[in-house]
């Protein structure tokens, strides 16, 4: 199925139960354009979220997580969450949602060995994989494949056939993550496989609170109280991780959403600064020319 405007939870005549039974049913998604919607409560199948504009709010719990161009969102199955997009510009929503029984299958055929595929080619497996629920980056072949999907569904219309294939290739996308999180969890310094996945949980979330508030000033001690481990623990497994600190991977959100800014819209260098969350326009400045080796109106992409 697919959906080219997001529906109205508070129109009087929704069918919220009919609307969720889609996600039980069929492989859906999603390529709209919104200002302001919300869902106080979904709860749906493995599904990216992305945006190709603006920003969607999710709400994971106690968390709350920003959605932005050049970031997905992967949640699991039966994950219950919020979403909300509330802005005077316009976004762009792209989100697929796998249905169970096809992202089991293709998970299945990912791990199994071709002899037991051979032996039992209709099997209906029922394991799916679970994903860290935390912001990402898109890597340049999944952005490419999400572009395909949505430009054919545009272009051609809605084929299963066509859909089904395509999204095959992005759950192979989503199994190479996989395996990136299991070898990002084998690089925290503990001895016991629990500890290191339960400590690289507590990483994501200081890694999502860094992309969600990147503008503002988010210090150490409220990171380490956010993610639940101590400020030299935070620094030290950080480092071992994501082979950077906490305060080196906040610098470089800012200067990449800077550059998308520079590259994507004809904002004021003086704005640009204050919304990546720089003290000042010279630092600014000094900051983007040192990683992208010329100053930020070089940069700027002709008008």
């Amino acid at each position: 199925m697919y959906f080219t405007s997001l529906p109205d939870h508070t129109n009087p005549g929704f069918d919220e139960s009919a609307h969720f039974n889609k996600f039980q049913r069929h492989n859906i998604v999603f390529n709209a354009i919104s200002n302001k919607s919300h869902c106080d409560r979904h709860v749906g199948c493995l599904s990216i979220k992305t945006v190709s504009g603006g920003e969607e709010w999710y709400g994971i719990g106690k968390r709350r997580l920003a959605v932005r161009p050049g970031q997905l969102l992967i949640l699991n199955n039966d994950q219950e969450y919020s979403c909300r997009i509330d802005t005077a510009g316009q976004v762009r929503v792209q989100s697929v949602f796998f249905r169970r029984d096809f992202a089991s299958a293709v998970f299945h055929d990912a791990i199994c060995k071709e002899e037991t595929l051979l032996d039992n080619p209709f099997d209906q497996p029922s394991r799916s994989l679970e994903f860290f629920q935390a912001l990402d980056h898109i890597d340049p072949l999944l952005d490419k494949d999400m572009k395909g999907l949505m430009n054919a569904l545009d272009e051609n219309g809605y084929d299963s056939d066509m859909v089904d294939e395509r999204l095959f290739f992005l759950l192979q996308h989503l199994i190479r993550m996989y395996k990136t999180e299991a070898n990002y969890t084998s690089r925290v310094n503990a001895i016991k496989l629990s500890t290191k996945t339960e400590i690289f949980k507590r990483l994501c979330l200081a890694r999502d609170l860094l992309h969600s508030s990147f503008m503002d000033k988010p210090d150490l001690s409220a990171i380490s109280h956010a993610a639940c481990l101590s400020t030299p623990q935070l620094i030290r497994q950080f480092k071992s991780v994501f082979n950077t600190t906490p305060h080196q991977y906040l610098v470089s959100l800012r200067l990449s959403h800077a550059a998308r800014l520079l590259q994507h819209t004809a904002t004021p260098v003086h704005e640009i600064t204050w919304k990546c969350g720089f003290e000042d326009t010279s630092a600014f400045c000094r900051a983007f020319k040192t990683v992208y080796g010329m100053a930020p109106l070089q940069y700027r992409a002709p008008c």
